[in-house]
């Protein structure tokens, strides 16, 4: 689908199962897209546990010309703000809880909009493998249930997280995909950390179910 905001026109892929629990909503890494394949397995996952996606290009292609623009962490949030915005006047999904997932430096963009927005916005977050360092103090600003998933051989990544975590004041966690490193290639890393984000959003994203905001 075509999603216009402030003057730009992206591109995205919204899939809505039947009876659809939520939806989340992807914020790719620098460099990637929408047709990340491993942000494309995690979705795969989410739908068939009943979950809505959609995962659009945050830049357009003539944005992404410019490698700067995929480390423009204000950038990204803005407009990750902006599709959250349009997305709750869709038909199609304008009832459902929304979560956001974000990987690599998708993770900020996801931090930072969840912050602005607000935990009766953002009902949940995941990030995988991510760098929740880079949305720096609006980490502490963060109320929505936040699960940071990272793998065990991603030493300074791991590092990064632990401090972001210290930070925040929402309701967290950290969980540590065994052996797996940055991209989680590893046999059945993948599948373990799209399987810990299904749980989180099912615990969070579900209508009907209550939780504090703080631990």
């Amino acid at each position: 689908m075509r999603i216009t905001i402030s003057g730009v026109q992206l591109t995205g892929d919204l899939a809505v199962p039947e009876g659809a629990k939520g939806l989340v909503i992807f914020s790719h890494g620098s460099g990637s897209s929408r047709l990340s394949s491993r942000n494309r397995f995690v979705a795969e996952h989410l739908q068939r546990s009943g979950f809505a996606t959609l995962l659009f290009d945050l830049l357009t292609e003539q944005e992404d010309q410019y490698r700067e623009n995929r480390f423009d962490i204000t950038l990204l949030t803005t407009r990750l703000v902006d599709v959250v915005n349009w997305v709750q006047h869709l038909d199609e999904v304008k009832d459902l809880h929304i979560g956001l997932f974000g990987a690599s430096t998708g993770a900020a963009s996801a931090l930072g909009a969840a912050a602005a927005l607000g935990s009766d916005i953002i009902f949940a977050v995941v990030s995988r493998g991510g760098r929740p360092d880079l949305a720096g103090p609006v980490l502490a600003e963060v109320r929505s249930p936040t699960l940071l998933i990272v793998g065990g051989l991603d030493e300074e990544v791991l590092d990064l997280n632990r401090q972001a975590q210290d930070q925040m004041q929402c309701l967290k966690d950290l969980e540590i995909v065994p052996d797996a490193t940055h991209l989680f290639e590893e046999p059945g890393a993948l599948e373990m950390a799209a399987q810990l984000a299904t749980d989180w959003f099912r615990k969070y994203l579900e209508p009907g179910k209550q939780h504090p905001l703080r631990e």
